[in-house]
């Protein structure tokens, strides 16, 4: 029968011969929200809308203070943080079962050809909105040259 106990981190209850190689799996496999082939990336969508790209970012949980996006170089890197409740010194031996994902995620894009100046973002929903203007390509201008 199924049999409620308070959650305690470290804490061995039974052996599990399986262990190692259910671990193997779930770091190959994944799941949740986040990429199958790796559990640390969160799913994206990046459309061209012509005029500039739109990514969208699955952060479900995050609190908006808690999502950082930074860019060097070429490069943007969008991470996000989240601690878990059970941390808490008050709260610890309150809890029977912890399963909601916890820690550090981290993704980088390529930002070539991406006018840094005019990228927004905003965060409703559990879902990250970035808008990543296309840099203008400048024609070169057509002179006419006398001749003399």
């Amino acid at each position: 029968m199924f049999e409620l106990r308070p959650y305690r981190k470290n804490q061995m209850s039974t052996w599990n011969p399986f262990a190692e190689m259910e671990e193997m799996e779930r770091e190959m496999f994944g799941g949740g929200f986040f990429n199958k082939s790796n559990p640390g990336m969160f799913k994206t969508d990046i459309t061209d809308e012509g005029d500039h790209f739109e990514l969208k970012a699955d952060l479900p949980g995050f609190r908006k203070e808690d999502i950082h996006l930074e860019l060097s170089g070429d490069t943007l890197t969008i991470s996000a943080e989240r601690h878990s409740e059970h941390e808490k010194k008050e709260q610890r031996g309150k809890y029977v079962c912890v399963e909601r994902s916890y820690g550090s995620y981290s993704r980088s894009f390529d930002a070539t050809g991406i006018d840094v100046e005019g990228i927004e973002a905003s965060y409703e929903g559990g879902v990250l909105d970035l808008k990543l203007p296309k840099q203008t390509v400048a024609t070169p201008e057509t002179k006419q040259i006398e001749i003399h």
